[in-house]
């Protein structure tokens, strides 16, 4: 039996391991890279790429490997021996700090947005000292930037670190401005909340559609789906809670702090919470839990499908991002304290993250945009695509307070009354929890609703930092030559409320209502990838990053066209994937079914003209006109798909995809779906939903 407390980060070289295996001095070197940003010396990087390729070797490693997150949305290795030879025919296990801090993938293949010819292929990674390496099947993993021999940013971990860095300066000058002169660092938290759905592994190896594009394309309804609520938080299954177990366990092992888990609204969907770390290694983590995610499910003879709607009908899967802002001195900046009226302080950083959504909300926007999101978004299961706040009654309250300057009336919580006296009661929150905002404010915390599972939380994360960290500039800038500091803070606070209000919507976000007044107030309504990315490089967002040192206007407009470049190959595969589907296996077994239909009909009538055909013909007629629609449906798709060809510029190729590619998929797909449904299952080439999602 296990013991998780010991078990706990034993596959991490963590700060534990440093102070065993390190020189004090060493130690306390690497330490202020870790917690102030200090850079790091070659001959520390020495001492450190030694003590961990011992710790290493020791605990079975024969490989070391760069782990960097290059612009493909997911992580990527290559893997290095310790070996080298002696001179002597033998070889000797070794690590230098240069291995260490630098290494040297092939950058080719890569996106780089037409930053880099595929010949030139050299790209480096650099080690990121803030992130603990790590052991994973005998190999040690070392969390790493990268870039091109150029230089130019190519990866996203970099911008992350990057904004870090900038909204810690920032906040610590006004905080210092404040009076909190002991305040010299500010750290972004996050929590993100990963969804999942588990399906057997011998349903999925039946599935083309799975397998390539990670959602069905073809699937009717299931007679039963979420709509009674009775997976919600139901007893977890056998299988799925020993999936469940290993994954805690494996996930403990990385030191990643996975907390909660439980059964999701969809059926075969599940979630896992982790607690609260800094932004980039909680990115580093979210990224490991889902590739451990992955294997783990391998194990149990399931697969881990991340994809945000792999199933048309029932809820996708998305991804929450808990967002908050904290001191060296561990104070919550984003916590309203017991007297938020009289917190000027909470006020102002509730103003700037106030600002910063208000006047970036397309960058928002923008960041959760992909093919898989763009199912959710709006679908009434997941935030609209109209980005907006929500603050709950009290600091609605309160804002409304300081906007109108009137006094603050609390709306103090009442304690629960259970009015069973075996049942203790207890003090409810301030406000409800509102899940159709996209960006909600949740006792200390923004909850940043809108990611899709599948989606690397550094970008979300590194443009909320910089906006945040533009408007905490400005705010210091006003704020510096003041006469009267407490005067002044009030006046910018209530200015800037009053100047954008608008972001602020504590009712449904998904009432039609809503769409409408959201565009009175002026605000912005991209309902897919190519609609949003057309406005990344605005001015604006362009000179957002550029002044702040985060990524160049090139490496922008590198961006902008690899997410481009990205979702027009994503349709691109999922129609050639649905053609074939349609061509080899759901055409003809649909004419195989026709065929015995027709067989039965002129056998009865053979046999005598009194036997009823009736139901036969009946089925046999709807088929019939369904699969001649079907192949010439199919054939539309077939001429889209060609016709994309002719297309040079990314966004034009986008959105013919979306608007003409995709519109013909969905036709084809509620052909297929239809068929489905009449076609005995013994014909039907696929596993139903029925037996894939009720199946575990």
């Amino acid at each position: 039996m296990t013991n998780t407390a010991l078990d706990f980060g034993m596959n991490v070289f963590n700060e534990k391991k440093m102070q065993e295996r390190l020189p004090k001095a060493t130690y306390k070197a690497l330490k202020k890279t870790i917690e102030n940003g200090e850079s790091l010396d070659l001959s520390v990087a020495n001492v450190v790429a030694n003590a961990m390729k011992d710790w290493a070797v020791e605990n079975g490693c024969t490989h070391y490997t760069h782990w960097f997150q290059p612009m493909t949305g997911i992580t990527a290795e290559k893997h290095d021996s310790f070996i080298s030879p002696n001179g002597d025919g033998e070889i000797i296990m070794e690590f230098s700090g240069k291995e260490l801090i630098k290494g040297e993938p092939d950058a080719s293949s890569f996106p780089s947005g037409g930053i880099r010819a595929t010949f030139e292929a050299r790209g480096y990674t650099t080690w990121d000292p803030t992130s603990p390496a790590f052991i994973r099947d005998k190999t040690l993993y070392i969390p790493t930037a990268f870039c091109s021999y150029t230089g130019e940013v190519l990866d996203k971990k970099t911008p992350l670190l990057r904004s870090m860095e900038k909204l810690s300066g920032e906040a610590v000058k006004v905080l210092n401005l404040l009076g909190k002169k002991d305040v010299y660092r500010v750290t972004t938290t996050v929590g993100p909340e990963q969804e999942y759905f588990l399906i057997d592994k011998e349903m999925y190896d039946k599935r083309p559609d799975l397998i390539y594009t990670g959602r069905t394309l073809f699937g009717a309804m299931a007679p039963k789906g979420q709509e009674l609520a009775d997976h919600y938080f139901g007893s977890i299954k056998t299988r799925v809670s020993d999936f469940m177990h290993d994954l805690d366990a494996e996930l403990w092992k990385l030191g990643v702090l996975a907390k909660t888990k439980h059964n999701e609204v969809a059926p075969s969907q599940h979630e896992l919470a982790p607690i609260f770390s800094t932004s980039n290694i909680a990115t580093d983590h979210n990224e490991l839990t889902m590739e451990v995610m992955k294997k783990t499910a391998e194990k149990h003879g399931l697969v881990c499908l991340l994809h945000e709607k792999p199933f048309a009908g029932v809820n996708g899967s998305g991804k929450h991002n808990n967002w908050s802002i904290s001191t060296n001195t561990g104070e919550n900046l984003l916590n309203p304290g017991k007297k938020p009226e009289e917190n000027l302080q909470f006020q102002l950083f509730l103003s700037a993250v106030v600002k910063a959504v208000d006047e970036y909300q397309d960058l928002l926007r923008i960041t959760v945009a992909s093919a898989g999101n763009d199912h959710r978004l709006g679908a009434n299961e997941a935030p609209p695509a109209i980005i907006s706040m929500y603050l709950g009654d009290d600091l609605g309250a309160l804002v409304e307070s300081i906007i109108e300057g009137k006094d603050y009336k609390s709306h103090k919580a009442d304690r629960m009354q259970t009015g069973v006296e075996a049942l203790p009661d207890f003090k409810k929150d301030n406000s409800d929890r509102n899940r159709t905002s996209p960006f909600a404010f949740t006792g200390n915390k923004f909850e940043f609703r809108a990611l899709g599972s599948s989606l690397n939380i550094a970008c979300p994360n590194y443009m909320l930092n910089t906006m945040v960290a533009e408007e905490l500039k400005g705010f210091y800038s006003e704020l510096k030559d003041a006469d009267d500091l407490d005067a002044a803070l009030k006046a910018l606070i209530r200015k800037v409320l009053t100047e954008h209000k608008r972001i602020i919507f504590n009712g449904d976000n998904y009432s039609d209502e809503w769409v409408e007044e959201a565009e009175k107030r002026g605000l912005c309504n991209y309902k897919s990838l190519p609609e949003a990315m057309e406005h990344y490089i605005d001015k604006k967002n362009v000179d957002l990053f550029e002044k702040n040192g985060i990524v160049t206007e090139a490496e922008m407009h590198a961006r902008y066209e690899i997410e481009l470049e990205q979702y027009s190959k994503l349709l691109n595969i999922e129609a050639l994937t649905m053609l074939q589907m349609a061509k080899k296996d759901i055409a003809p077994a649909v004419m195989a079914f026709v065929k015995s239909l027709a067989e039965t009909v002129s056998l009865k009538k053979g046999v005598s003209s009194s036997l009823s055909t009736f139901a036969e013909e009946q089925l046999l007629e709807s088929l019939s006109d369904k699969l001649e629609e079907f192949v010439k449906k199919t054939d539309e798709l077939d001429n889209a798909v060609k016709m994309a060809g002719g297309y040079s510029d990314n966004l034009t190729l986008a959105k013919y995809y979306r608007n003409t590619v995709f519109e013909l998929m969905q036709e084809l797909r509620s052909l297929g779906d239809s068929m489905e449904k009449e076609t005995y299952s013994e014909y039907w080439p696929y596993p139903s939903y029925g037996e894939i999602l009720f199946g575990v």
